[in-house]
């Protein structure tokens, strides 16, 4: 396969990625309130930059974490380039800042929906699976996201990329 001048795989995961922001912002509209029984869990590179997380929190998760937005989240604000949001882990209130191009993936099991990023050029390739956090401010209610080999609408795009 020839190489492309263009970069369509950045383009698309860009694009992609806006549809994360366009969620986030009508829920910001709505008051940070979830319509009917939608949640959504979010995993990112802790280490991306431009993520601001407590130190408590990059340490337990130095890689990547998954954070669920569902009935215990305040303050959401959405940007061009990411969100702000305050959650409790185990019942310690916390703001995280987080960029889009941090997100690795966007998961709605309401409605079996779900987007997976590439790790982003300046992070390095590949990355381990993230860990899931109790950020649903409910003790022992770990989420478990599951793959999508099952036909749901999970959208992955990997266009192969030649090192």
């Amino acid at each position: 396969m020839p190489d492309s001048l263009i970069p369509y795989d950045e383009i698309v995961q860009e694009a992609l990625r806006a549809v994360v922001g366009r969620v986030l912002g009508q829920v910001e509209t709505t008051g940070g309130s979830l319509p009917g029984n939608h949640h959504f869990y979010i995993t990112f590179k802790t280490g991306a930059p431009g993520v601001v997380i407590p130190d408590r929190l990059k340490e337990r998760f130095p890689d990547e974490m998954t954070i669920v937005l569902q009935n215990k989240f305040w303050d959401l604000r959405v940007t061009e380039d990411g969100f702000t949001v305050g959650l409790s882990f185990n019942q310690i209130p916390s703001t995280l800042i987080i960029p889009f191009s941090a997100i690795t993936a966007f998961v709605d099991p309401a409605v079996d929906f779900g987007l997976q990023f590439q790790a982003s050029d300046e992070l390095g390739e590949g990355h381990d699976d993230a860990e899931n956090d109790l950020a649903t401010g409910e003790p022992g209610s770990a989420p478990s996201v599951e793959t999508a080999d099952d036909g749901s609408n999970v959208v992955t795009v990997d266009f192969g990329r030649k090192k």
